[in-house]
């Protein structure tokens, strides 16, 4: 949806009120006119316009994964996404990770007084079409406005429900020795684009975030019958974060081949020139697999089927040797400990 058919479809008077105003955190007019006229308009959904305090929802099933999560981001409009496509996919992916089909979100807004209202318009459109696009219904939220000067424009909080099969188990206690290990795409890009509009750096070629919905390889793969052991999406610290969280939590090692790692050449030089690892750096459409060593070449065929999974590869493999450590095998054979990043190396990436 353009920026012209949203205005459009959208009755909100800008003209008056171009900003966001201290009365619209209230429970008074302003308050109902931004949602009535704003926000329900365009995320309508049968729950959400009932205006009830909370959600009546139908489960199939009776096991359910349960998310929640706060989204920062600087600087809210990224190439690739904003602060709004990065809360549906960001809780999208964290149901997936556990194996469950997303199906419900709630979104909270904390707004500073004076955030334009035509950038507001904006975030709502991409929830719709991010929300749209990973099939998950947006059913309740909330909205506060804060003093000028105490919200750093936009804050947004969500919530979200995924159905999970009563024979899907998924985490790092199910990691085997022997098991392999894909990515199932190039790693870093996200905070690499985040951290150039940032600071305003400009490369030969634009990085474009990478952000975007993973439940549909997921659902793949456990469609195929794949015995799943663990998924982790790449966001904070990156590829090097995931795989030490991993190996602690499961008390095995992990093994990695640095020349299978996929890495955007413009991700890689950017780094390489701003002294970051593409490593810990975020991405927001990548996750690392374990699955049986017999079942890596399918897993790998069958990512390669979606475009947001096309450079899916293997990097590695599960071992019993050094417990709790990720050794990296670099391109010239020399053999180091991954440590777990201490710190963020890219603050407020999502």
């Amino acid at each position: 949806m353009s920026e012209e058919e949203l205005n459009l479809n959208c009755p909100f008077p800008i003209n008056k009120y171009p900003t966001v105003q201290m009365a619209h955190g209230g429970g008074g007019r302003l308050m109902n006119q931004l949602l009535d006229e704003l926000i329900i308009p365009v995320l309508g959904d049968e729950e959400l316009e009932r205006r009830h305090d909370g959600a009546v929802l139908d489960i199939p099933g009776d096991r359910i994964a349960y998310t929640t999560d706060s989204y920062v981001v600087d600087p809210l409009f990224f190439s690739g996404g904003n602060i709004g496509t990065l809360a549906v996919n960001g809780t999208v992916n964290d149901l997936a990770m556990c194996g469950a089909e997303p199906k419900f979100i709630t979104t909270s807004f904390i707004l500073e007084e004076g955030f334009p209202i035509k950038d507001l318009q904006k975030i709502i459109n991409s929830i719709k079409e991010a929300s749209e696009q990973a099939g998950v219904q947006i059913v309740s939220g909330d909205t506060k406005v804060v003093q000028q000067g105490r919200g750093d424009g936009i804050y947004i909080n969500t919530s979200g429900v995924g159905h999970l099969e009563k024979n899907v188990s998924i985490g790092p206690e199910k990691l085997e020795p022997g098991d392999a290990l894909i990515v199932s795409g190039d790693v870093g890009r996200h905070g690499m684009a985040v951290m150039a509009d940032r600071e305003g750096l400009e490369f030969e070629t634009d990085i474009c975030s990478d952000c975007a919905p993973l439940n549909e390889p997921v659902r793949k793969l456990l469609g195929a019958g794949i015995e799943v052991h663990f998924l982790r999406d790449l966001t904070r610290g990156g590829l090097a974060s995931a795989a030490n969280e991993a190996a602690d939590q499961a008390g095995l090692g992990l093994e990695i081949l640095e020349a299978n790692i996929p890495v955007h050449p413009q991700v890689k030089s950017s780094c390489e020139i701003l002294g970051f690892d593409p490593l810990y750096v975020a991405s927001e459409g990548c996750m690392i697999i374990a699955v049986d060593e017999t079942e890596a070449e399918e897993v790998v065929e069958l990512l390669s089927q979606f475009s947001t999974c096309r450079r899916a590869t293997r990097i590695g493999r599960v071992v019993k040797e050094h417990p709790g450590r990720v050794e990296l095998t670099g391109v010239i054979g020399a053999t180091r400990v991954l440590e777990m990043l201490s710190g963020e190396q890219l603050p407020r990436i999502c």
